[in-house]
């Protein structure tokens, strides 16, 4: 017998999307002010249908201010939202076809997981038939099945968890909005959820937009981020390009470690381009920077690129390579984390990966650090967004 989907037992059917068909949320210069404080700042974005979407940055960054916008918790001082198509800016919440899961879960203590997930359906006068099998199907979506009549407090952290996710789910909403709902597991179990919810967005193919500020929780889930910083969305992208080429200096210091280096861009060479440093070493970078002859900049490397050499071993010629002198090291289990010192006082960090072979170098032992010019990725001095790497440019109290 075919198995169940939740759409087979709705009274008007929906079949899931095709992911990234067209957007599903639109956010059309939005401006959000709260007295004197502007938390989200002339923010436009589409979201598109069946997309795992993370908005992501440090608390008071605007995302939570953001989400309520779409969800209609808070309503834009300016602007416009749309959801699939449809001007919902002076929509309130309960008209909206958005379902929330929020960090704190609101499972009602008094009812049971059936009872608690079935909420929303007997609100609005589902029949009975519909609402006994849409809930086990969405339990048995969260992997929940057999678990019905238990409690809320019966239930560990991540099951809760799942149940507020089941009852979220099982209306079928267009966009399911989460905010840090993840926020009060252990790192274990939020490692866990992470990628249960990834495998729950793609089999119901259901929008989701979530609010993070932990970088390795969106870049794990998500299709696209942006990241946002004092309201405005500082770059928009997939994880690997908006961690390997990062388009501001936050974002490439907010989401992972970087190493950066101020210099002016001298020309191209050899397939490559050539940035002079404050020290005079000369470092090679891609091409597609593009930079202009005598342009201040910066370069950066993510500490997982570099490679860590002993003083006086042989690097590759057409490696970039800096020495410097180890002044600690971290053992972090599954790698050693080095912090090094330049001889003009610049600091720099590498990981190593924990092989068995124990630490590369010992506190102030001379090395030389050296990583393929093609991970160097390059940031403007002012550190605005380049136009080729930011989809989005567009300050909160996350509220």
């Amino acid at each position: 017998m075919r198995k169940l989907a939740l759409t087979d037992v709705a009274p008007e059917p929906r079949t899931a999307p095709e992911a990234g068909s067209d957007a599903v949320v639109v956010l059309d210069q939005v401006v959000k002010r709260f007295g004197s404080v502007t938390a989200v700042d002339n923010l436009s974005l589409e979201i598109g249908r069946g997309e795992f979407f993370s908005l992501l940055g440090p608390s008071g960054c605007g995302k939570t201010t953001t989400l309520r916008m779409i969800g209609g918790f808070e309503s834009p001082t300016e602007g416009r939202v749309a959801l699939d198509g449809d001007d919902v800016t002076d929509i309130p919440a309960y008209r909206r076809d958005v379902n929330t899961v929020f960090q704190s879960y609101g499972l009602f203590p008094h009812l049971n997981v059936f009872d608690n997930v079935a909420f929303g359906l007997r609100r609005r006068k589902i029949p009975a038939r519909y609402v006994q099998t849409r809930v086990t199907e969405a339990l048995k979506l969260v992997t929940l099945s057999g678990y019905q009549k238990r409690r809320p407090n019966q239930l560990s952290g991540g099951q809760q968890q799942r149940v507020a996710l089941a009852r979220a789910l099982v209306n079928w909403p267009k966009v399911l909005l989460l905010d840090e709902p993840l926020g009060a597991l252990d790192l274990k179990l939020r490692k866990q959820m992470q990628l249960e919810l990834k495998r729950i967005q793609k089999e119901v193919g259901i929008t989701f937009v979530f609010v993070t500020h932990d970088q390795e929780e969106a870049m794990t889930m998500s299709d696209r981020i942006a990241v946002m910083n004092r309201g405005r969305i500082e770059q928009l992208g997939p994880p690997e390009e908006v961690y390997e080429h990062p388009a501001t200096r936050f974002v490439a210091e907010f989401l992972g470690a970087s190493n950066l280096l101020e210099g002016t861009y001298r020309g191209a060479e050899g397939g490559h381009g050539l940035v002079e440093l404050a020290a005079g070493e000369t470092i090679r970078i891609p091409t597609d920077a593009d930079p202009r002859p005598g342009e201040r900049l910066s370069v950066g490397v993510r500490p997982e690129k570099i490679h860590i050499h002993h003083a006086g071993a042989a690097v590759e010629a057409s490696w970039n390579a800096i020495a410097a002198t180890l002044k600690s090291a971290v053992f972090t289990g599954v790698s050693y984390q080095y912090f090094f010192e330049t001889p003009d006082g610049r600091e720099l960090s590498a990981f190593d990966r924990n092989a068995g072979r124990g630490a590369i170098a010992k506190p102030g032992e001379a090395v030389r650090l050296a990583w393929w010019p093609e991970h160097t990725f390059v940031i403007p001095m002012e550190g605005e967004p380049s136009p080729e790497r930011s989809e989005g440019s567009h300050q909160e109290e996350d509220r």
